[in-house]
């Protein structure tokens, strides 16, 4: 059945590949972004796929473009929450700026985007969330305090969303992948990213598109199973208990 599906930070790198993977569904998404005018662009002549700029930091930003996309679309029924962005710093030299914009874009959006659709979902009795978190939420990394805490929060915070609407018919689940061979981690200096490479035990970086395939199955009917779990795409690097 074809459902509507916003995908946030869905224009580039992972969060493209799983905008099309869930187009190519049949789903009708939505693909948001914050400010690359050019890439959203871009993404929307190739695909077809319409795109809205809204803030997914700001709570006013996030319910404005949601209410914008259920006016023009339908009700949401999949939410994939992908923004993310770094701002990498030893900790005994992060600023307070530093923590607080990851954490309100890696982490305060998930409450942003999700908060005003989830009413919908639970009395229509169906839904899909799936959140993006990382490696580094499961492990920690050095230099990246604030984005580590951000990604940690969103395993907790789905753990808990997927007890208090299971019974409601609608999933919440964590995807965490490991290294993937994105435009972000390409700019990683050669002989940075050889050393990286060395650690992951299937000897290459993951692609775009194995997210996006999980994001796929855990947005269909096959997985109304699958609830609170977290799903580690990362090449056997870091292996934890979900």
């Amino acid at each position: 059945m074809a459902r509507v599906a916003i995908v946030t930070g869905g224009t580039r790198g992972i969060g493209a590949a799983i905008s099309k993977a869930l187009a190519a569904d049949g789903h009708k998404v939505v693909a948001n972004y914050a400010g690359n005018e050019e890439a959203a662009a871009k993404f929307n002549a190739e695909t077809g796929i319409p795109v809205i700029k809204f803030d997914v930091a700001d709570p006013v930003s996030s319910a404005e473009g949601i209410a914008k996309i259920e006016a023009e679309h339908g009700p949401i029924d999949i939410v994939v929450n992908n923004a993310g962005i770094t701002r990498d710093a030893t900790f005994h030299r992060l600023s307070y700026e530093q923590w607080s914009q990851v954490l309100r874009t890696n982490l305060d959006s998930v409450f942003n985007v999700t908060r005003p659709v989830i009413e919908g979902l639970r009395a229509r009795g169906w839904g899909r969330i799936i959140n993006i978190s990382s490696i580094n939420g499961q492990k920690g990394q050095a230099g990246q305090t604030n984005y580590s805490a951000a990604k940690a929060g969103i395993i907790g915070f789905t753990k808990a969303l997927a007890q208090e609407n299971a019974s409601k018919g609608i999933t919440a689940n964590v995807i965490a992948p490991g290294y993937i061979d994105t435009e972000m981690v390409a700019a990683v200096p050669e002989d940075v990213l050889k050393k990286i490479i060395a650690t992951i035990p299937t000897g290459r970086l993951g692609r775009a598109d194995e997210i996006a395939a999980t994001v796929s199955f855990l947005a269909s009917e096959k997985a109304s199973f699958f609830n609170g779990s977290v799903l580690t795409v990362n090449g056997a690097q870091y292996i934890a208990n979900g």
